[in-house]
């Protein structure tokens, strides 16, 4: 399987909003690609991100290490990381490492776009 990206911007009453929409796999294999591409947008000067997994159907620790660094990444620009996930097996993921405290995970991308810091 692979991965797919596809990137719009959304404006909210939390300000603008970059949404990232991931389908597919994150693991070992495509995180590059996904790294690639937050990075690029916070280059770009996109600090407040949406990534969108819903259409994600699979997520490894690497996957994981790459939304962190994508935190820790936007963070440094005063900048924020919302999640939108609403698959059980996914976000065990995030309740077995503990990262449910780290990351803001909403249901839908309007909750997040909506959601203000």
């Amino acid at each position: 399987m692979d991965l797919s990206l596809s990137t719009r911007n959304v404006s909210g009453p939390g300000g603008d909003r970059t949404v990232v929409e991931v389908g597919g796999e994150i693991d070992v294999y495509t995180a590059p690609k996904l790294r690639e591409q937050l990075v690029e947008l916070v280059n770009d000067g996109s600090y407040h991100l949406v990534v969108d997994m819903e259409g994600v159907d699979f997520l490894d620790s690497t996957g994981l290490g790459v939304l962190v660094g994508g935190l820790k990444r936007v963070r440094a620009h005063e900048g924020s990381l919302r999640l939108v996930c609403n698959q059980e097996r996914i976000l065990k993921i995030f309740r077995i490492t503990g990262l449910t405290k780290v990351f803001p995970i909403h249901n839908t991308v309007d909750e997040a776009v909506a959601a203000t810091d």
